[in-house]
């Protein structure tokens, strides 16, 4: 779930910065840079774990800032497939489910992979929302996904979708790396 990466990326660092201790102010730009981004095929930066070396310090004609070349590893998020991982309940409608880490939200369960058998209702509460009912046992029992439920999964994909050119107005926001989940492991209600 938890990885870490080895990166080297080219850091300029304005000068306002170069007060501080250089650890210090190349950390302070590479959280900027790197901190809740998805970096494609590596995952997402949930922290700057150490800084391994730092090369340079040149400024550019017309510059106030100084460019290092910065040797860095990074923890990044990116679940395996067919890890089990538990997640909350963000919100669902007639597509499926939408569910969250809390550092991260774009883990999608597809109606056709629902547990089954299954029915999709309109929500009383929130009419731009669906609620979902797992039909289980003998004798039929139902159980509404909802808030309260803690959802364990089996990820069925990562994909890291190129960012569209146009988008319509009404578009849910654009996500840089979705899980796709394959089943429901447990649903803790």
């Amino acid at each position: 779930m938890f990885y870490l990466s080895e990166l080297e990326h080219s850091l300029r660092v304005p000068p306002h910065l170069l007060n501080l201790p250089l650890e210090d102010a190349i950390k302070s730009v590479l959280q900027n840079v790197f901190l809740d981004k998805v970096l494609a095929d590596l995952g997402l930066c949930v922290s700057i774990y150490d800084i391994k070396s730092v090369e340079g310090g040149f400024v550019l004609p017309g510059d106030g800032a100084a460019t290092y070349k910065v040797g860095l590893r990074i923890v990044v998020f990116r679940p395996f497939v067919g890890e089990v991982i538990a997640a909350k309940f963000k919100e669902s409608d007639a597509n499926g489910l939408r569910l969250t880490l809390g550092f991260f939200d774009d883990i999608y369960v597809p109606a056709p992979l629902m547990p089954k058998p299954n029915r999709c209702e309109p929500d009383p509460y929130n009419r731009k929302q669906m609620i979902w009912v797992w039909e289980y046992g003998e004798p039929k029992e139902d159980y509404i996904v909802d808030d309260a439920c803690q959802i364990k999964f089996r990820v069925e994909s990562i994909s890291y979708p190129s960012v569209p050119t146009e988008r319509a107005e009404d578009a849910k926001p654009f996500a840089p790396m979705v899980v796709t989940v394959s089943s429901f492991i447990k649903l803790v209600l």
